[in-house]
């Protein structure tokens, strides 16, 4: 055997050496582990990376997140949502995220309700891979509306029909306003859990709702608390003012947080009637 063939085999047999030594890490799918950041968690509801709370829904942004996509519509346990979907999982300072949804770049999860206000970290285990475990703030609420059709506010007229432009609300109407983070309420309900009757918000005293800059009154919210038939969902049934201007900017401010700005709600302008004598 030449020298040349010798030195052929030579490096044949380092390359296939390498190539056996990096399989373990090819196996263990390195660049293929959950991927995201404390600012890739949001409020589902806002999409903005500020403090969460208990009972809240949020999102997780990144990738290898998960190998498939699915929803929890059909894994329910009973009247609990998920712990579980396609071998993804979320852990809250070690307690379970019960999943809405989940696929490779995005997960919608609930914050667990028993936890409390302060720092919690949130780890995403997709079959056996675990990714980062990050740190997110918890506060007491993380109020949020969820917006439609670019930034109007998700509501309903009390026959169930979307408040919108071409059914706008009006004066001294009670509607209905889903919103997101609002915190504890009474009777207490448990992570995931589909509720079935209402529980009002704790700090429901604390909560204002405000139109285009004004506070409404508090005898104005005729309930603030869970929606019955959902789990980390929340309803405010709120009596309409007799003076509206069109589309009002809608905030929600509630044990110190207040909703992000330039939602508003679809709402025929009026003035109040004034009576001549």
């Amino acid at each position: 055997m030449g020298f040349g063939q010798h030195k052929m085999i030579l490096r044949a047999g380092r390359a296939a050496l390498l190539a056996f030594a990096a399989l373990p890490a090819l196996l263990l799918g390195v660049d293929t582990y959950p991927s995201y950041s404390t600012q890739s968690i949001v409020n589902s509801a806002t999409q903005t990376v500020e403090a969460l709370a208990p009972n809240t829904i949020a999102t997780i942004y990144g990738t290898n997140l998960a190998f498939s996509t699915s929803s929890a519509a059909g894994a329910l346990s009973g009247s609990t949502l998920p712990s579980s979907l396609a071998g993804v999982t979320v852990y809250v300072n070690g307690l379970f995220g019960h999943l809405f949804f989940v696929s490779p770049t995005q997960i919608n999860f609930l914050i667990p309700y028993e936890l409390t206000p302060g720092m919690v970290t949130i780890a995403v285990a997709r079959q056996g891979a675990a990714g980062p475990s990050v740190k997110v703030q918890l506060n007491s609420t993380s109020p949020g509306l969820f917006p439609w059709n670019g930034n109007y506010a998700i509501a309903t007229h009390l026959s169930g029909a979307l408040v919108s432009p071409d059914a706008p609300a009006v004066a001294e109407e009670i509607i209905v306003i889903y919103a997101a983070g609002l915190g504890r309420v009474s009777p207490d309900t448990t992570s995931g859990r589909l509720v079935t009757s209402a529980a009002v918000v704790l700090a429901s005293a604390k909560l204002q709702v405000m139109l285009a800059g004004v506070a409404l009154p508090a005898a104005n919210v005729l309930y603030a608390g869970l929606a019955p038939g959902f789990a980390g969902l929340y309803q405010i049934n709120l009596r309409l003012p007799d003076s509206l201007p069109l589309n009002p900017e809608i905030r929600i401010t509630i044990a110190g947080q207040t909703s992000p700005a330039l939602i508003q709600l679809p709402a025929r302008e009026s003035a109040p009637v004034i009576a001549v004598n």
